[in-house]
């Protein structure tokens, strides 16, 4: 596919301008700090995951992720010529009946994935040539999320990053993420709170995404 309409220009990530950069090393220690009460989504768990305390999303301190490649079944602007550099993380906070992924969302075929070692996956992907790094269904594990993308800039970094999200996050969330992601792609999923409840399995599914 080298239709020139579907390959975005390369550019420079938001995260590398100087005033991202220096916000870094306090993101981060805001960012594992929250996970001693957390709220990365709007479940509102509040379980201590500093000590791998588990709720709906059954993930402790470290995210899970069960697998990384260069994916080229993404929206063209996104996969390119090289791929688009994903990363799907383990478990998730929502029980939609109709999931695709039910295997990855659900299953228990996936690895603790400690800041540095998504860090370096990130890099391999970069390295490997893949126009972005794809974060798939990250939203349980923003402040995990946050802690390598900081990693990885500091090591090299250079690609934009998507935010591949469900759309159940907390605007909390999205905030700290302000400045580190470059491409947002929800996939609302139901606009009924009784069909959320139903097919999602969270009532204010819909109310969060419209926010």
């Amino acid at each position: 596919m080298n239709d020139p309409r579907f390959i975005l220009d390369p550019f420079a990530p938001a995260y590398l301008t100087p005033a991202v950069r220096a916000s870094l090393a306090e993101r981060v220690r805001a960012a594992v700090d929250s996970l001693r009460d957390c709220r990365a989504c709007p479940r509102g768990c509040r379980v201590n995951r500093l000590e791998n305390e588990t709720q709906v999303c059954r993930t402790g301190r470290y995210a899970r992720v069960t697998s990384a490649f260069a994916h080229f079944g993404e929206e063209r602007c996104l996969s390119g010529t090289r791929g688009s550099g994903t990363i799907f993380f383990g478990r998730c906070n929502l029980r939609c009946v109709f999931c695709q992924n039910f295997d990855i969302s659900q299953g228990s075929d996936d690895e603790e994935c400690p800041p540095q070692a998504m860090a370096q996956t990130m890099l391999a992907l970069q390295d490997r040539g893949c126009h972005n790094i794809n974060l798939v269904t990250p939203e349980h594990v923003v402040p995990q999320v946050i802690e390598a993308v900081a990693a990885a800039i500091e090591r090299g970094l250079r690609l934009p990053i998507v935010y591949n999200t469900s759309g159940y996050d907390t605007v909390e969330s999205l905030r700290q993420l302000d400045g580190l992601i470059d491409i947002y792609m929800p996939d609302f999923k139901l606009w009924s709170a009784q069909r959320c409840r139903q097919y999602v399995g969270a009532e204010d599914y819909a109310d969060c995404a419209r926010r």
